[in-house]
């Protein structure tokens, strides 16, 4: 198969063919007290042992994401792998789903969990929240690897927020979605060995699109946490002053979702951090290229702070 080539969703095998220990780790529902959503159910996988290690995926996905790393990670840290709201098992509140209210509640999650002054991988979205927590609260966390984060105001974002803006658009969505949720969830994710997916993976991130309130929060997100203009006030934020912990961006030198320029950018308009590239592997990369990102992140997750648990 060709690096991003889709297999037909009726080829998809049940199971994944690389196992993984992701339904084996501990499980449990948290609530947490946001200011911005109030009182939200959080569900939350935990495994391995030692100094905390916060997981953060991206959009169209959920905790399930971090399956091929849970098992390297957990030899040297306890991974705390959350679902957003709207995702996976969580709630799903039907509120505007804003980049800086989302970034606000993983901080609050932290605090509920005790954890302030962890270590965190982003994933994709992920990444950006993550990235505007660490401006907005330096606390939070003491490192933060941010693997093929959004955050720069591409053309495609802005004719998103249009459509958004057309009476219509979140019905016409909420109507392409629910004929096929799992189908919806395969097409639009995207790796560099497609292989990898299943059916497994398919009801996972199709679980809470086949629900009214999961569209009406995927259209929160796709409308509000990838608003353009609050990334115009984010980089102006990131490049305002040096970056408050030690930062690595991890990109992909090729990717369908988003384009390595964005990595270029954000590195550039940073002052502190690095950046490494992928040449295999997508902004999925813990999923397809799991040894490659594991073969920078845990150096970088490993190097210890004064502010480090």
């Amino acid at each position: 198969m060709k690096p991003f080539e889709q297999l037909p969703f009726s080829r998809l095998p049940e199971r994944p063919r690389v196992p993984h220990p992701y339904f084996d780790t501990s499980a449990r529902d948290v609530l947490v007290d946001s200011r911005y959503f109030g009182r939200v159910r959080l569900h939350v996988r935990e495994h391995g042992a030692g100094p905390p290690l916060l997981l953060v995926h991206g959009l169209m996905t959920s905790s399930y994401s971090y399956r091929y790393v849970l098992e390297p990670l957990a030899k040297h840290f306890r991974c705390i792998v959350p679902d957003l709201p709207g995702a996976g098992r969580s709630d799903m509140p039907d509120v505007s789903y804003f980049s800086h209210a989302l970034a606000e509640l993983i901080g609050e999650l932290i605090d509920t969990l005790g954890i302030q002054g962890c270590r965190v991988i982003g994933n994709s979205l992920g990444g950006y929240l993550t990235l505007r927590l660490a401006l907005a609260r330096p606390d939070a966390m003491s490192r933060l690897v941010a693997l093929h984060p959004p955050g720069v105001p591409l053309r495609r974002l802005s004719a998103l927020k249009t459509v958004f803006s057309v009476p219509g658009s979140r019905a016409l969505l909420d109507a392409l979605i629910r004929r096929a949720p799992e189908r919806w969830a395969h097409k639009n994710v995207h790796y560099w060995d497609e292989s990898l997916k299943s059916l497994e993976e398919a009801r996972e991130y199709g679980r809470p699109l086949s629900t009214p309130e999961g569209r009406r929060a995927f259209a929160h997100y796709l409308a509000d946490a990838l608003d353009p203009f609050d990334m115009v006030g984010f980089l102006h934020e990131l490049s305002a002053k040096e970056f408050p912990i030690p930062l690595l961006y991890v990109y992909a030198r090729r990717d369908p979702m988003v384009p390595p320029v964005v990595g270029e950018r954000l590195a550039a308009a940073t002052r502190g951090g690095k950046l490494v590239w992928l040449d295999e592997g997508s902004h999925f990369a813990h999923v397809d290229a799991p040894e490659k990102f594991l073969a920078v992140a845990l150096p970088f997750l490993q190097e210890q702070d004064p502010t480090s648990n």
